[in-house]
């Protein structure tokens, strides 16, 4: 048996698969399918299903999921959310992180979001077509909103849904500007904007339909949460310095 340790990046060519990531983020890397063929979605997976029993691909569409289901037939494809995934996270980090959607249209992210979240490890409970058009639909779950650990809420049009959910909460809250919307919208900017200049205090934002950020924000402050403070400060010092002050 050769003693050589296992190499650190798998080189396919067209892709450098990073097999180090794990060790430094907790999770293995994660696949960008949009643009990419199903041969190299394919070839990527088996590099890191061999090495670490799971992986994730986002953006994938249902012909490209169904080829590279033949080559991995384990694997599980749903087509709302666009994820393609093997295995799922060794451990189930404790506490919650809910999913918040304004209208059916935003589902699509916000399933990118729950489903990411619950192959990461989290409990990711749903609330869904709750949007500020019918703020009272909202209303009827505020209790179990301020129960939440962490909160990812998605909407498009004007994307008011996140300021509203973060004055009701004292929980993190991550916003996701999702392209729905009539022209003035711009694709999703409208929300973006309006997200950003938010009033609300304890609200980050992340790009334009990006659930997989949100959920990966949301698993990392919950996986924070779990490992606890450091009990000494952090400071910074120069290499030189080895003095200890």
């Amino acid at each position: 048996m050769s003693d050589r340790p296992p190499e650190l990046i798998s080189d396919l060519g067209f892709a450098r698969v990073d097999h180090d990531r794990e060790a430094r983020n907790g999770v293995p890397e994660v696949v960008f399918g949009e643009g990419k063929r199903a041969e190299q979605i394919s070839a990527i997976v088996a590099r890191l299903l061999a090495r670490h029993q799971r992986a994730l691909v986002t953006r994938v569409d249902e012909a490209r999921a169904e080829a590279v289901l033949r080559d991995h037939p384990d694997g599980h494809y749903d087509p709302v959310s666009r994820l393609l995934h093997w295995g799922r996270a060794p451990q189930t980090l404790p506490g919650s992180a809910a999913v918040v959607c304004a209208g059916t249209s935003d589902l699509p992210v916000a399933e990118e979001a729950a489903q990411t979240l619950e192959w990461l490890g989290v409990h990711a409970p749903r609330l869904s077509d709750v949007g500020v058009a019918g703020i009272d639909r909202l209303l009827a779950h505020r209790q179990a909103l301020t129960r939440a650990d962490v909160l990812i809420v998605v909407a498009g049009m004007e994307g008011a849904l996140p300021s509203v959910v973060t004055g009701l909460v004292n929980s993190p809250v991550i916003a996701v500007p999702t392209s729905v919307g009539y022209g003035a919208s711009l694709q999703g900017v409208t929300a973006l904007l309006g997200m950003l200049s938010a009033c609300a205090t304890g609200m980050s934002v992340v790009n334009i339909d990006n659930g997989f950020g949100a959920a990966w924000q949301a698993a990392g402050i919950l996986r924070l949460a779990a490992r606890g403070v450091q009990d000494t400060p952090l400071h910074f010092a120069s290499p030189q310095d080895t003095s200890g002050s």
